[in-house]
């Protein structure tokens, strides 16, 4: 599941550097971009944020280390989402993602003696 997770977020991360402008225009909320213009932050670099966010949170998931430090900023991360966004289709595949990292979070460590 650690690896698999780690494929999602380096995908989604990786891809926002080669394609920012389609990230912009399809998912970011008009209502982010007018906050981060309050910062004077442009909206190129929400997306390349959003996109460094991404890329290591997958390097943690994939290497196995701070890995509940990682998966709890993104289940927050996800759960800000809907505030933003709305109530979609797209809450499905994170309410998904949400279930897998809290389980990476609680799921009990092994113990050496």
């Amino acid at each position: 599941m650690r690896v698999s997770l780690a494929f999602v977020f380096l995908w989604f991360g990786i891809d926002k550097f080669f394609h920012p402008s389609y990230w912009l225009n399809a998912w970011v909320p008009a209502s982010v971009i007018h906050l981060a213009g309050l910062a004077h932050v442009g909206p190129n670099t929400i997306v390349y944020a959003i996109g460094l966010f991404e890329l290591l949170t997958g390097i943690s998931l994939l290497a196995n280390i701070y890995i509940g430090f990682f998966a709890s900023l993104s289940v927050l991360f996800l759960l800000i989402i809907p505030f933003f966004q709305g109530f979609n289709e797209i809450i499905v595949r994170d309410i998904a993602l949400i279930g897998a990292l809290l389980s990476l979070i609680f799921w009990p460590k092994a113990r050496y003696r």
